[in-house]
């Protein structure tokens, strides 16, 4: 079917090849200068003696000391191997990383976004891959892993899309952000036409993403047996608030969902989606983006949170500079200081007291270079 709205993902690619292609035309002098332009990059901005993530202390702000953590993988975008091997050595980069930990957190989150286009070889090789993860896994599902079958595989590989459970005086709460009004049934789209329209974001066919009635009322439900004082951690694909609607990086009713976490005294939101990092605070929450093992995403034009401080824009020839996992220190008040460890890079930590004081304290460093 074709299809007049290019995605973004399909731009970034295209450039990516184009700029590649003119590289091929260089002569040798000219090759050299370029990469000696990059190797300049890359040292200015001190990403030749990156740091491990779990050497940096993450637990001294106002004396407040972790209570215990988990670690997130998220964004890995998976093909089968005899397709694309890329991702692949991202996300066992990923498993190393955070089974290398010590001590141990208590358990991994997964972001969503395991597989590229939902298929079965997809989602099974991400599936055994993330058998060999120490700590227990935590799943949650995104718009990629989804919209082939509408989840059919998903709960068969991992279960239920939304639930909830309880950890060390902690309420967590996963839930599906990705849902659409259809827009296939009409137009008698085929479930691969679907999901390749799903897959592109910003082709302007596709509704915007939501968390749904049911599901709301579902949250609802949920909450009315857990203390305003309780502290609740949500985690969603889709960031709960409304970011930049013509990519989709939006959910259309988080003002609803804020709603709902409104009475609830410590509540933090950890996001996927957007592959990249991302700091918010929207009255009694605190909202943190994590990073993608795939590629990251340049910041979108408007509409960037104000206490973002934005990543160094990323080096076109590193595979993995912008990606990464990391890691959440939840605090004995419950809030959360998340740790982004940015591959070939230093590592930021952007604390609870810098969102819960709207910037004012232990601001994250600012970058050295143009953001992307």
């Amino acid at each position: 079917m074709a299809n007049k709205f290019q995605s973004i993902e399909t731009k970034h690619y295209a450039e990516r090849e184009a700029f590649f292609e003119g590289l091929k035309k260089l002569d040798r002098r000219a090759f050299m200068r370029v990469a000696g332009i990059s190797a300049g990059i890359v040292a200015g901005m001190g990403k030749l003696t990156p740091n491990s993530f779990q050497l940096v202390n993450v637990a001294d702000a106002q004396g407040e000391k972790p209570k215990f953590s988990f670690a997130y993988i998220s964004d890995t975008h998976l093909y089968e191997n005899k397709l694309n091997d890329r991702f692949v050595r991202a996300i066992l980069k990923a498993v190393d990383d955070v089974n290398a930990l010590d001590p141990q957190p208590d358990f991994v989150l997964f972001g969503g976004d395991l597989a590229q286009l939902g298929q079965a070889g997809e989602l099974k090789l991400g599936a055994q891959i993330l058998k060999s993860v120490k700590a227990p896994i935590k799943m949650m599902v995104g718009e990629h892993d989804w919209f082939l079958d509408m989840g059919e595989l998903w709960r068969d590989l991992f279960g239920a899309p939304n639930y909830s459970f309880d950890h060390k005086g902690v309420h967590f709460v996963v839930l599906n952000s990705i849902h659409e009004k259809d827009f296939w049934t009409e137009r008698k789209l085929s479930p691969m036409e679907r999901m390749k329209i799903v897959a592109g974001l910003d082709n302007g066919i596709q509704s915007r993403f939501e968390v749904g009635a049911e599901q709301r009322q579902w949250l609802q439900n949920d909450l009315a047996k857990v203390a305003k004082n309780t502290p609740l951690i949500v985690f969603s694909h889709s960031p709960l608030y409304k970011y930049y609607k013509p990519w989709n990086f939006w959910t259309d009713d988080a003002d609803e969902v804020q709603a709902i976490l409104k009475p609830y005294e410590k509540v933090t939101v950890i996001h996927g989606h957007t592959h990249q990092l991302l700091s918010n605070h929207i009255g009694n929450i605190s909202f943190h983006g994590m990073l993608s093992t795939a590629w990251p995403w340049p910041y979108a034009p408007e509409g960037l949170p104000t206490l973002t401080v934005p990543m160094n824009r990323a080096d076109p020839f590193s595979q993995f500079d912008g990606c990464g996992d990391g890691r959440m220190d939840v605090l004995e008040s419950g809030l959360v200081d998340k740790l982004y460890n940015l591959w070939q890079r230093d590592p930021i930590t952007v604390r609870a007291s810098y969102l819960g004081s709207s910037g004012k304290q232990s601001a994250p460093p600012k970058p050295k270079l143009p953001t992307y």
